[in-house]
């Protein structure tokens, strides 16, 4: 029973509070809009202004000179439905719906889409250490009853050492090593008898210990720092020094270090205090929180593509250097928070230069880390489990909260939560944003390159006087269920196996760089060549226009197809891209041929779309003039593929 009187005094309220002046860090932190929302507005607020533009040219241009504005206003509004790029958005916000579902699947939710694009550009890598790098789980890994400095002659047994300690903690607990050293014991012994006495643990004597009745006796087994149990038996001032050693050399390698003895007494009543009791020191515990499976491996990864990889930990430095080395983590020099609250702004920039591990770390020396790196000009990724850590996590440019032993407010301020509190899965959404960034830009350079025959094939008619080849149904076929579907092969792409092994990518890298839009037009350009000249075929081969065009249009249908192929096999080669898995890819060969079969096929259909009646020599037409543009695609692709990227140079002068 608990009784008494107890009286709290408020300090402080509101924002004068700790978790307000977390508030007030928070709302001072503001998210700017995303890099690749800022291009795609700007790429289509282009598009669109010269699409209007070319829109009234062609309008004026029947209206005036062939005096046919109907016809005009027709041809106009078809050109501008060829040339607005609505697709777009649709293309990013399902690439990116589907990458956070993938991502999902693998452990990782994305709170904020803008994460998945800002992955495949992050040069910093900020990790805490205890669930993330390890199992959040102690283990004794190692019992020694050999003591330097031992003063009696007696040396205990390793069965005697592992009772003891046993004996020595609570019957149920949920303190991780309480429950490691429970696992020491003999599980077949059953349950233990309910202890006459406990001894808590206090300040002045970080001792545990507890009574317990035996044949003949009382028996009173503790556990606790080192020093304490060796001040209790009585060790000399020589004896204890060469304990320190011994306790030292464990914490080198990481490890907590635990002392047991025991004091044997008469039967009675157990003593109100431990001091004074003939204890006799029995031997040491270490323990540690074991590395997670794979960590090494993500660690050297994260290095191959070129991020850094930083311990930031609140532990003690040589917990932290010993799990650094572990991990491969570059230990050879280390700062603690003290450190960094003594440093200025440019010593501290220059010390981050070659320093990977930080102990004794506060939350808040955690958002100065994040934001003096990124005024080094890094993109930093920064794990964080606690209220104080929100505003390290909303100031990142990643944010990553994890979801086992995370608070609500630090989930609420990342970006990405990791459900497995896994450091291997972080590693594995920074893959997954790779590869959604490089499936993107293969698909929105797919998309561009086919609004270039389509819009051709708008504007010919205009300048060699022939009929209007192309309607707004025509135009609507192709953009809102032809070509989005065909983007959507993309996005099932495998990653390139060699995506973590380039460099992180620039953050002002635009998504559709000057080169790769060269190229789009210039792939658009050759499908427009093999349309027009199908266009021709079909006229002089039938002499009318509603043959010709039904040749023209499934050129143009296949042509889609068919860069698809060429930009799966700019990477891979034409042979081995068709034995890539992709699923996709082969239900929209399917869907897009079954469309154009019954477009062809069904009267209602053919007369909607303004075809004339099904030629088998025509199709065979349409799909040799595609496999000559694919072969060419394919091998001017190859010849023209760009050089690795180059590593991108960090504000410290170090290559990234």
């Amino acid at each position: 029973m608990v009784a008494g009187r107890g009286e709290a005094v408020v300090g402080a309220t509101g924002t004068r509070t700790e978790v307000g002046r977390i508030g007030r860090a928070l709302q001072t932190l503001s998210t700017a809009e995303s890099p690749l929302k800022q291009q795609l507005s700007g790429l289509v607020r282009a598009i669109a202004v010269a699409a209007v533009a070319c829109c009234l040219a062609v309008v004026l241009t029947y209206g005036l000179g062939r005096a046919d504005w109907k016809g005009g206003l027709l041809a106009g509004l078809t050109l501008a439905m060829s040339l607005l790029p609505e697709e777009f958005p649709v293309v990013i916000t399902v690439f990116l719906a589907l990458g956070a579902y993938r991502m999902a699947r693998e452990r990782v939710l994305a709170r904020r889409m803008a994460a998945l694009e800002t992955l495949g550009s992050a040069t910093v890598l900020c990790t805490d250490k205890t669930g993330t790098l390890t199992e959040n789980r102690m283990k004794v890994v190692e019992l020694t009853a050999a003591l330097a400095g031992r003063s009696d002659s007696e040396v205990a047994t390793p069965a005697e050492l592992r009772e003891t300690a046993v004996l020595a903690c609570p019957r149920e607990s949920f303190d991780p090593m309480d429950r490691a050293t429970v696992e020491l014991g003999d599980e077949a012994a059953g349950p233990r008898a309910a202890a006459l006495r406990e001894y808590p643990l206090t300040p002045e004597l970080p001792v545990m210990a507890f009574a317990h009745a035996v044949t003949g006796g009382l028996i009173v087994a503790a556990k606790g720092a080192p020093e304490a149990m060796a001040e209790l038996a009585g060790w000399d001032l020589a004896a204890r020094r060469a304990l320190d050693g011994q306790v030292h050399e464990f914490a080198g390698r990481g490890l907590r270090v635990l002392a047991v003895a025991s004091a044997e007494l008469e039967p009675g009543e157990p003593p109100a205090s431990l001091t004074g009791l003939p204890f006799r020191l029995l031997g040491l515990l270490a323990f540690a929180d074991p590395l997670r499976p794979g960590v090494p491996e993500a660690v050297a990864e994260c290095r191959r593509a070129g991020i850094r990889v930083m311990l930031v930990t609140g532990d003690h430095p040589s917990t932290a250097l010993a799990i650094a080395r572990q991990a491969g983590i570059d230990a050879a020099r280390f700062l603690t928070g003290a450190e960094l609250e003594s440093l200025d702004e440019p010593s501290l920039r220059s010390a981050l230069a070659g320093t990977e591990v930080f102990a004794r770390v506060a939350p808040l020396h955690k958002l100065r880390l994040v934001e003096t790196l990124q005024s080094m000009g890094e993109v930093v990724a920064m794990t964080g489990d606690g209220v104080n850590d929100a505003p390290a996590l909303r100031a990142a440019h990643i944010g990553v909260a994890m979801g086992g032993r995370g608070t609500d407010v630090a989930r609420e301020a990342a970006d990405l939560v990791v459900l497995d509190d896994d450091f291997v899965s972080i590693v594995g959404a920074i893959r997954a944003g790779r590869r959604i960034y490089a499936n993107l830009q293969k698909s929105l350079g797919f998309v561009l390159a086919v609004h270039v025959p389509i819009a051709g094939m708008a504007m010919l008619p205009v300048l060699l006087g022939w009929p209007m080849l192309f309607t707004p149904v025509h135009i609507v076929f192709l953009e809102l269920v032809i070509d989005p579907a065909c983007s959507i092969a993309f996005e099932m792409e495998p990653a390139d196996p060699r995506a973590m092994e380039r460099p992180p990518r620039s953050p002002t890298a635009r998504l559709m760089g000057r080169s790769q839009v060269v190229r789009s037009v210039l792939e658009g350009l050759a499908v427009l060549a093999v349309v027009a000249l199908g266009f021709w075929l079909g006229l002089q081969k039938h002499g009318g226009t509603t043959d010709a065009r039904t040749l023209a249009f499934s050129g143009l249908l296949v042509g889609n197809l068919g860069l698809i192929v060429a930009h799966r096999a700019h990477s891979r080669g034409l042979l081995r891209s068709f034995q890539v898995p992709n699923p996709a890819f082969w239900w929209v060969l399917l869907g897009a041929t079954t469309l154009l079969g019954l477009v062809l096929v069904l009267p209602p259909l053919r007369l909607l779309f303004q075809f004339g009646p099904l030629h088998l020599d025509d199709l065979a037409i349409a799909a040799g003039l595609t496999l000559v543009l694919v072969l060419a695609l394919v091998m001017t692709g190859r010849l023209g593929r760009s050089a690795p990227p180059r590593q991108r140079p960090r504000a410290d002068g170090l290559a990234a």
